[in-house]
């Protein structure tokens, strides 16, 4: 058995996650202690008895969905199982290199506050969104962005076969889903973000967080991190920084991330968050 761990990004928030596991294991609440004492905020409180609207801020969603997947690699491991590999999807990739050695407790729950911060912060004035599209090859749906005449809309996210997620302002997106349908998606479905992410529209953010990537050490993982930007594994040769401050403004290459994963023997694959949003993805890899 070859196992894969697979982090998940924003979008999947929902208000209690994790309450379950914070309530029954030790090891759960310690993370939420931890992390809370580090940022100086209730994270518990924050995750477990916010508003949607609340939680589904950037500045929130972030830490609060890698606190509650560091939480579970406690339980994890507890029982013993441990990653041969590991992926994430956009801030989930601080979860696998978290999981890899990395960056330490500290610095990875500092970094992830202070990217969610910055993203939020920093997405330019407007009213921006992103969707689903299902159903639709990569190419159609390029094609779909690059018609839209009222808007801004890029490729944002390829999920698996037949979901790419896409991202832009709201005018935008309304008009690519419309399109999307016309051109025999079979469904389309707005996400719980509310930035522009990994488009061009947040260098800003980006250059800020390479500063601040600059203030933490940063190692080699020590199992196999497979990077969003390219679906290759972290070597000695990356510009580590570079690549996590980058990653916000290029697409996710989440696909052929697993793709990878598979073809390199991984043959399980676990879910660290709080949906099964990967089990239909790693099924079409």
């Amino acid at each position: 058995m070859k196992i894969g761990f697979l982090f998940p990004g924003q979008g999947s928030q929902t208000v209690g996650m994790g309450k379950d596991l914070y309530e029954k294991y030790e090891e759960v609440k310690k993370v939420y202690d931890e992390a809370s004492k580090i940022l100086g905020i209730d994270i518990a409180k924050l995750t477990f008895e916010s508003s949607e609207e609340e939680l589904s801020q950037t500045k929130n969603t972030q830490i609060a969905i890698l606190v509650m997947s560091l939480g579970i690699l406690e339980i994890l491991k507890k029982h013993g199982i441990k990653a041969d590999m590991a992926a994430g999807l956009s801030l989930g990739e601080y979860g696998a290199l978290m999981c890899a050695n990395s960056i330490n407790f500290e610095d990875g729950i500092k970094i992830v506050k202070t990217r969610g911060e910055l993203m939020q912060n920093y997405a330019p004035k407007g009213e921006w969104a992103m969707a689903a599209v299902l159903g639709l090859e990569d190419d159609k749906v390029e094609e779909v962005c690059k018609s839209v005449t009222n808007g801004f809309v890029v490729p944002a996210n390829f999920n698996c076969v037949g979901q790419i997620a896409i991202s832009g302002d709201k005018e935008g997106i309304q008009e690519a889903i419309e399109k999307a349908k016309e051109a025999g998606a079979k469904r389309v479905v707005e996400l719980k973000t509310s930035g522009p992410f990994h488009t061009e529209k947040l260098q800003v953010a980006s250059d800020k967080l390479r500063e601040a990537l600059n203030e933490i050490e940063i190692k080699l993982p020590d199992i196999e991190v497979i990077k969003n930007i390219d679906a290759m594994p972290y070597n000695e040769n990356d510009d580590m920084k570079d690549i996590l401050s980058n990653h916000v403004t290029h697409s996710v290459k989440f696909a052929k991330s697993i793709e990878y994963m598979v073809e390199s023997g991984v043959d399980t694959f676990i879910e660290i968050g709080p949906r099964k949003n990967f089990n239909r993805f790693c099924k079409k890899s």
